[in-house]
């Protein structure tokens, strides 16, 4: 088969499976009552269904192991996808807590490992396989955080996925880029129902999961065959900049607040954005096109120099912290007044002076 057509029908079908699946799975979370209640920080109207995940998964992989090589090469991402998909409806349904979703995280991590698919760009294998748990571990959750307005996540998934085929096909890697460009379609064909006004499907923590092991998993193993440079990790980075950057900046925000880190809120760069674009629509949309710059970005770098590697990074980094720094302001000053305002409460009124009759 033609390298081209197999990388639009991987495309193609994913995005044709999901639009057919995605109906299924809102009547299939209907009938069993599988829906996300407005409750606590969630605003959302009115009762939506779960079970997004689950015709994404469906969209996926019946391309991914059939054109991309998942029977095979990347048998392995497939699974751990699978497996990370029930841990995360199965969270849906009725909460796993934390603590065994990152153990399905690492275990996925080290699968990946242990299959010659994670991070080798040091001299020491035990730094390599940290270098992966990390990878994994933070970038499933950066996803699955991103998950908190209507196609949030569904895009930065098409968009990083794309950004992964890319990078494979610069490394000659037909198979790895029709593997994540079935990710990239897949989202693709999910987003109309999770777009619409209002949302009909949710994704779910069985959707966020899996999304964000995919598209770590695949970035990690084009650049991974660059040659032993921790540079490539530099490379790497761009093409999921934008969940990166909204997992740092809830972190350091809250930190700043003495706001628990792991708990829920509306203090994303979504939230943000959308207080100002007032559309969760045209949020994610800006978010999109932003996630598609920092693509081309790690494209461009991908045959860059060591030097020039360097200095783009401290670049973006530099850059990344201006941004925090902007959209965390508003908060900022709200301490501000908070404090200034509790001091004046407790500050003692001045004494008045006695006068002589």
């Amino acid at each position: 088969m033609a390298d081209e057509l197999r990388l639009a029908l991987a495309f193609g079908l994913a995005l044709g499976t999901a639009l057919w699946a995605t109906p299924l799975a809102i009547r299939l979370a209907y009938g069993t009552s599988f829906l996300d209640r407005p409750v606590g920080y969630k605003a959302h109207a009115g009762p939506t269904p779960y079970l997004g995940g689950l015709a994404l998964m469906v969209g996926f992989l019946l391309p991914a192991i059939t054109l991309g090589g998942g029977a095979s090469d990347f048998l392995v991402i497939a699974l751990g996808a699978v497996g990370l998909s029930a841990v995360g409806t199965v969270d849906d349904r009725v909460g796993v807590g934390p603590l065994l979703r990152v153990v399905a995280e690492l275990a996925a991590a080290v699968a990946l490992w242990n299959a010659d698919l994670g991070w080798s760009v040091f001299h020491s294998a035990a730094a390599n396989l940290v270098l992966t748990l990390l990878w994994v571990v933070g970038l499933v959750n950066a996803f699955n955080l991103m998950d908190n307005i209507d196609g949030a996540t569904g895009i930065m998934g098409m968009v990083c996925a794309g950004g992964g085929a890319g990078v494979a096909l610069l490394d000659h890697n037909v198979l790895l880029a029709a593997f994540a460009l079935a990710l990239s379609g897949a989202c693709a064909g999910f987003l109309p129902y999770n777009l619409s006004g209002p949302s009909r499907v949710f994704l779910g923590d069985g959707g966020s999961m899996p999304i964000g092991f995919v598209a770590a998993a695949a970035i990690m193993a084009a650049p991974a065959h660059v040659g032993i440079s921790a540079t490539a990790v530099l490379v790497a980075a761009p093409l999921v900049g934008l969940p990166i950057l909204d997992t740092t900046l809830v972190t350091v925000s809250r930190l700043r607040r003495g706001v628990p880190v792991m708990t829920g809120g509306r203090d994303h760069i979504t939230h943000r954005l959308l207080r100002s674009l007032g559309s969760a629509r045209t949020t994610a949309l800006v978010l999109g096109l932003a996630q598609a710059v920092l693509c081309g970005l790690g494209l461009v770098l991908f045959g860059a120099t060591h030097t020039t590697i360097m200095l783009a990074a401290m670049v973006y980094v530099s850059v990344g912290a201006a941004v925090i720094l902007a959209l965390d302001l508003p908060y900022i000053r709200e301490a501000v007044r908070v404090v200034d305002g509790v001091a004046a409460s407790t500050r003692p009124a001045p004494a008045q002076q006695e006068t002589s009759p």
